[in-house]
């Protein structure tokens, strides 16, 4: 068999299938047994198609007969079934007298848009806080689909975290309303506008204390320092809720939404940020 057509048990299901798709390469198990005629031409075609694509997916070949604990699991009931996994869920079910033509519209279906990985992939970087390896990804996709928003987003947000205001800005503010990403787009917008003027500002020159802790807030967020950007944005707001029209706030606001609701970061300063506004 080739290199990625694997025969799985009861046992080794878990690791070659299971955990095998939490990587970027789904897995199309084929549930079979000797005696099922049906299931021999769909192996031989599953086969074809493995080679073919040349890893784009992983087969595994499961014996109901020889394991019944993976056969119950996934409620196999009638031969062949067919069902793909990826990233560690089952995605994908087929089952029934399949023709070759069924089979591969299925692996069609389950193979994954190669360049739609690399949303994915800057998504990912982004969490890992590498904003650099974030923006390669999504201007490697941008290539291809120069006007997707998720992806102008994605890189909006890898801009802001490198500091850059004014290229962030150009792109934020030019998300169509109707897109899915246009909310976040917005959310983001003070941070890009307080980035991209910053490059006029000296705190030195400012015309209160209060104005000059809210430059080197800012000056603290385009050098990457962003707690103590945030530390700084908070204790304005424990002088004055209401300065600079309400900027530290929205700024606070930007940096969750940048960060996301689950980082560290956000968890903590969130809970502050409601100590302040509430006390």
């Amino acid at each position: 068999m080739p290199g990625n057509v694997v025969d799985v048990t009861d046992t080794t299901f878990d690791y070659e299938v299971i955990a095998y798709s939490q990587q970027e390469t789904p897995v199309i198990t084929h549930f079979w047994a000797p005696w099922c005629i049906p299931c021999r031409p769909v192996d031989k075609t599953l086969q074809a198609l493995a080679e073919e694509h040349r890893g784009g997916f992983r087969l595994a070949r499961l014996n109901v007969d020889r394991n019944p604990k993976m056969t119950r699991r996934f409620q196999v009931q009638s031969l062949p079934t067919l069902r793909a996994f990826h990233l560690g869920q089952s995605i994908a079910t087929l089952t029934g007298n399949l023709t070759p033509d069924d089979v591969r519209a299925f692996v069609r279906q389950v193979l994954p848009d190669s360049s739609r990985l690399l949303l994915e992939k800057g998504d990912s970087l982004l969490k890992l806080d590498l904003p650099v390896e974030a923006e390669g990804a999504f201007r490697q996709y941008l290539e291809t689909h120069p006007e997707n928003a998720d992806a102008l987003l994605g890189m909006g947000k890898s801009l802001l975290l490198q500091g850059r205001g004014r290229e962030a800005l150009d792109i934020l503010q030019n998300l169509p309303p109707e897109s899915s990403a246009y909310a976040q787009a917005q959310a983001l917008l003070p941070l890009a506008e307080a980035l991209t003027q910053a490059r006029y500002a000296d705190p030195l020159e400012s015309a209160s204390p209060l104005e000059a802790a809210y430059w080197r807030a800012v000056q603290l967020i385009q050098k990457g320092n962003l707690a103590a950007a945030l530390d700084g944005l908070l204790d304005i707001l424990r002088e004055d809720k209401n300065f600079g029209g309400g900027k530290p706030h929205e700024l606070v606001l930007a940096l969750f939404a940048l960060l996301g609701e689950e980082n560290d970061l956000t968890v903590q300063y969130r809970k502050e940020l409601s100590s302040v506004l509430f006390s």
